[in-house]
């Protein structure tokens, strides 16, 4: 008999409505006939995307809510049928690990107190000093120093307050351990130091996890079996290797699809399943397949019936009606799953260049004629030029410390003016040598164009 096993669990969560008389008007479905097992010393992995009821399953198990329907039966013990005391006395081999660390910690507490709790309320220890013991043992197995004991929450990174959550089940010797995204708020590097401290202590103490998570990659590393949820229900379980290898429910192709691949070649060539639409919500799923709405391959039946998980061989269950079809290739799609979008838009964009080159000079220009856009930008680079060469004259001939007053003060439109004023200047200096001269030549020679280019800027203006 498996150590931890599942049948048909439900937990609905009702909808009320009205102050003076609080109806129910309906229920939020969030787990819908759940069947699993977790053998003893095994990792069971559960995935899904957001919503689907992984965490509430797992607070299920441990009557944190109430299980609307079905049986969990833990040990040969049904734990959805034990009264509130009898089920207090079983949690200390039921403990869960929680996604938030430092939500999970009393911040008023510091560590000992924190871990001495749960062993005072469970009779674990004779006195204080025989638990701090204990707790110093537990604290050097999942890294932490003794001097952590007087510290508080806050004064941890969070990889550390992760492994006090971890400590804190550990304390009270438990069978079974509830792992709620245990690395899903921390970073890549704590993330493999966490993952590789729930491994050595399964191997060390013998311990069962239940793995809540919804990063693939985490989970084929630390699962043997692996459950896929959805919209409150499972469609597909199978070992880690062989669901990997071979998914057989369209929403598990897609999930796979979804995970990236390091080798770009393989990742260019790998089919790519975009589901289409979005998760129905909980309080009214569909009739029938709850993923028949998003499914590539749905058939009527699908709509109409709903499948039950079944064994197609070596522990491979799927909930598909048409899931040896999808697999021979002989189902066609009901619905596009976004391949041929993508491949649609690849060959617009390897076609599209000289279409595009052709549209966007039409509407920069203003839909004006080549030849007098040409002309118009000759134009610009005249006056540019022009404005060019009078700033720099200026500067040359003129002290900047009088320069700066006079340009402050003068208005917008005074370029006129100013050029007037430079080359007045430039003519009141006698010529030193004959390259002097050369240059007041020069000046001579530029000054009408500077008047032009005055001229057209006060146009502009």
């Amino acid at each position: 008999m498996s150590l931890l096993e599942l049948d048909d669990v439900k937990v609905h969560f009702p909808v009320r409505k009205g102050v003076l008389f609080n109806r129910t008007v309906g229920h939020v479905y969030a787990v819908d006939g759940v069947s699993l097992k977790v053998e003893a010393g095994q990792t069971y992995g559960l995935v899904g995307e957001s919503g689907c009821g992984k965490t509430t399953l797992g607070r299920g198990v441990l009557r944190l809510v109430d299980i609307t329907d079905g049986e969990v039966v833990f040990d040969g013990t049904d734990l959805a049928k034990l009264p509130e005391e009898e089920m207090r006395r079983y949690r200390r081999r039921l403990q869960m690990v929680f996604q938030d660390p430092l939500g999970s910690l009393n911040p008023r507490q510091n560590i000992e107190s924190i871990l001495s709790e749960g062993m005072a309320a469970h009779g674990i220890g004779k006195d204080q000093d025989e638990r701090r013991e204990r707790i110093k043992e537990i604290l050097a197995k999942v890294g932490l120093p003794t001097n952590a004991l007087s510290r508080y929450p806050h004064e941890f990174s969070g990889g550390q307050r992760q492994r006090i959550g971890i400590a804190r089940a550990l304390v009270l010797e438990p069978d079974v351990i509830i792992c709620d995204e245990p690395v899903s708020a921390l970073d890549v590097s704590v993330q493999a130091q966490v993952i590789n401290l729930l491994e050595e202590l399964q191997e060390s103490m013998g311990l069962t996890y239940l793995v809540i998570a919804h990063d693939l990659a985490v989970v084929r590393h630390i699962s043997d079996v692996i459950g896929v949820m959805y919209l409150g229900s499972l469609v597909e379980e199978a070992p880690s290797d062989a669901l990997y290898a071979g998914p057989k429910h369209p929403y598990t192709k897609a999930l796979m699809s979804a995970v990236p691949v390091p080798d770009p070649e393989v990742e260019d060539r790998r089919e790519r399943i975009l589901l289409q639409g979005d998760l129905p919500s909980p309080a009214n799923p569909p009739a029938g397949c709850r993923f028949h709405t998003r499914c590539p391959w749905a058939q009527d039946r699908c709509a109409a019936e709903r499948p039950v998980l079944t064994d197609v061989g070596d522990g491979h269950k799927v909930a598909c009606h048409f899931a040896a079809e999808i697999e021979a290739g002989t189902l066609e799609l009901t619905r596009p799953t976004g391949i041929e979008a993508v491949t649609e838009t690849k060959a617009v964009a390897a076609e599209g260049p000289d279409a595009d080159k052709v549209a966007i000079p039409a509407q920069s220009s203003g839909d004006q004629p080549a030849e007098k856009k040409a002309e118009k930008q000759e134009q610009d680079s005249a006056e540019a030029d022009a404005l060019a060469k009078a700033d720099a004259l200026a500067k040359a001939d003129a002290p900047v410390e009088a320069d700066a007053p006079a340009k402050a003060e003068a208005p917008a439109g005074a370029d006129e003016a100013a050029e007037a004023d430079a080359l007045a200047k430039t003519d009141d200096v006698p010529p030193a040598d004959d390259a002097d001269a050369g240059k007041a030549d020069a000046d001579d020679a530029d000054a009408p164009e500077s008047d032009a280019s005055g001229a057209e800027s006060a146009k502009t203006g």
